[in-house]
């Protein structure tokens, strides 16, 4: 079981990344036909839990993850939007005992991974503003939706049981609420994932000669964030979120042991270097781990924004 037990044991990481989003001010508004670029290096490292049921034990996890990621303003029906693009690769290494083996087994993984869209409409408090009346305008209560869709771009061998891409699509409807104090903004979001089927999992090999399906639960997440701004542009944040769901199937087979029911915590800070340029820190490690990664998180991103439509 040497080898092939901890691939097994270490796929349960490509259900872990779904509810786990820390994103504060996802829903506070900005003028229409603003524009930005950012760039995201995130590095994660830490433990895995699994169901006490699979022989592995020690499994370690360490990734280093960029994104490019493309933001867009406009007017829907006279309402505040926006659409964001993202486009993510990584560099992983996962190392774990699996029982009766003689020696620790690891893997290495590169490549693209799911491609990732958003779009966000403002539903009460934001009307769609340029920038003139945007610097007249306070907020105060705002309610938000947005879906986030996630392609199967990533790199996918059916062959392979660990891969960067999932092979199905996610869809993740989510509600936000957003309230301004003074200085302080209190974000609360509610959200559900909701996924297809992978139609060829670990299939077309010597293992499985077969073709097997993969399934998974919804997962119903939420978070919640409360930032304070030190000037425009300058702000820093608590983030908290939760998660629960997300059993999976092979073949109409579920496996009750791999029920998501975890959070997180960490912080944000947003830094303006120029009227155009900004630093995003942020941090995050398990406040409660079930099951899935037990890691901790640092983030750098930057970002380049101006105002004005697309030439």
């Amino acid at each position: 079981m040497g080898r092939t037990g901890l691939l097994f044991a270490l796929l349960l990481l490509c259900d872990i990344c779904w509810g786990q989003d820390l994103t504060p001010r996802a829903y506070v508004v900005t003028p229409i036909h603003t524009n930005a670029v950012i760039l995201t290096y995130s590095y994660f490292k830490g433990g895995v839990l699994f169901d006490p049921t699979i022989p592995v034990t020690g499994v370690q996890s360490e990734a280093n993850l960029s994104a490019l990621s493309i933001f867009h303003t406009f007017s829907f029906f006279g309402r505040s939007a926006s659409f964001t693009a993202t486009l993510p690769y990584s560099v992983a290494r996962l190392r774990g005992m699996v029982t009766g083996a003689p020696t620790a087994g690891e893997i290495h993984r590169s490549g693209l991974l799911d491609g990732a869209f958003r779009l966000s409409v403002n539903l009460r408090g934001g009307p769609a503003m340029d920038v003139k009346e945007y610097a007249r305008w306070r907020q105060k209560t705002l309610l938000g939706a947005s879906l986030t869709l996630v392609t199967p771009t990533g790199q996918y061998d059916p062959a392979r049981l660990i891969n960067q891409g999932s092979n199905r699509w996610a869809f993740k409807p989510e509600i936000g609420l957003s309230r301004r104090f003074g200085h302080w903004i209190f974000d609360a979001y509610g959200a559900v994932w909701f996924f297809t089927a992978n139609p060829e999992f670990f299939s077309h090999n010597a293992i499985s000669p077969g073709t097997n399906t993969r399934a998974e639960h919804p997962v119903a997440a939420g978070e919640s964030h409360v930032s304070y701004d030190f000037k425009p542009r300058f702000w820093t944040s608590l983030d908290i979120n939760f998660w629960t769901g997300g059993r999976t199937s092979i073949n109409g087979v579920t496996n009750v042991g791999t029920l998501q029911r975890s959070s997180r915590i960490g912080g944000t800070i947003s830094v303006p270097v120029s009227s155009h340029q900004a630093l995003k820190f942020s941090y995050s490690n398990g406040a409660y781990i079930r099951y899935g990664g037990d890691y901790q998180n640092v983030s750098v991103g930057w970002q380049y924004s101006w105002q004005g439509r697309p030439n």
